[in-house]
């Protein structure tokens, strides 16, 4: 049971209500308009899936819902309509239908269609989702930018070499902006020990100033919070 989510759209009760109990034993949740200002009103409140949507109704018809919503969602399209004409067709798939189903038709020809779109819609989705992932392991700050699967630091878009450690302290830092580590903190954080005695780290900080700073005298990145530890700022 897919429980995926169908707006369907037709002015003929009798189709409505048949396509709907058909879809819903197939497992789809189903929402019924009877034109295209209904089907609009049922976007505003409701997420949906795919939608089915009758080329001919009264108030709105579907090539003109379809513009609408094209504003603003992606998800599948599917014309119905008695009409066959190869000009009706290209008009609907150029306002944003996705396929174009004639009646009559039958209710395997309209299952059929439904899960190819959706399993297309959803593989769509899915690879959206993973870059989405992929780039929220990009850190930036200002010109700075750290990334985290790559292992690598580029500063104004300028690649810079750090050691695996002050790449450990400068990701920590930036994945956590305006917060203000104690150098006991990051040492043990970073090298998984307790911390005994945390020069090192004011050395590797040092280091990666050198590297990341126009002048490390006066950071723009790592800044010292006097008495309680390091940070990188929140860049506007």
């Amino acid at each position: 049971m897919s429980g995926d989510r169908i707006l369907l759209v037709e002015d003929d009760k009798e189709i409505r209500e048949g396509v709907e109990i058909f879809l819903k034993s197939q497992g789809y949740q189903v929402y019924q308009a009877a034109d295209g200002l209904e089907g609009l009103e049922i976007l505003k409140n409701h997420e949906i899936d795919l939608a089915i949507v009758d080329v001919m109704m009264p108030r709105m018809d579907g090539i003109t819902m379809t513009a609408r919503l094209r504003e603003t969602y992606d998800f599948p399209v599917l014309f119905l309509s008695a009409k066959s004409e190869e000009v009706d067709k290209i008009l609907g798939l150029n306002m944003g239908a996705d396929d174009y189903i004639t009646k009559p038709f039958t209710p395997m020809e309209l299952l059929a269609r439904v899960n190819s779109h959706l399993r297309r819609y959803h593989r769509f989705m899915d690879r959206i989702h993973s870059k989405a992932e992929e780039s929220s392991r990009i850190y930036q700050a200002g010109g700075l930018e750290v990334n985290e699967d790559t292992v690598s630091v580029t500063i104004d878009d300028r690649p810079v070499k750090v050691t695996p450690i002050e790449f450990k302290i400068l990701l920590l830092l930036i994945r956590n902006p305006g917060r203000v580590f104690p150098a006991e903190e990051i040492y043990e954080r970073v090298w998984n020990e307790r911390a005994i005695n945390t020069d090192t780290v004011m050395v590797h900080i040092r280091n990666l100033r050198e590297k990341i700073e126009v002048n490390p005298k006066e950071p723009k990145y790592i800044k010292v919070v006097w008495g309680v530890g390091y940070k990188i700022e929140k860049q506007p």
